[in-house]
């Protein structure tokens, strides 16, 4: 499992821009499917996941 963690950080090092994207369109998508009844839970979600990411703006 280690492996694959340090893989998949590298990989969101490497393609920044790629990953807050996917984040971001998760984050719509999933608000879409629930109707909009659950965009503020997705919002907080996709702002937590760009802070684990390094696209919020704060350091991992």
């Amino acid at each position: 499992m280690n492996d694959f963690m340090d893989r998949a950080t590298r990989f969101a090092d490497q393609h920044d821009d790629q990953v807050g994207r996917a984040i971001g369109e998760a984050g719509e998508q999933a608000d879409r499917r629930a109707g909009g009844r659950y965009g503020e839970q997705a919002g907080t979600g996709v702002d937590a996941a760009r802070q684990r990411t390094g696209q919020g703006g704060s350091p991992r």
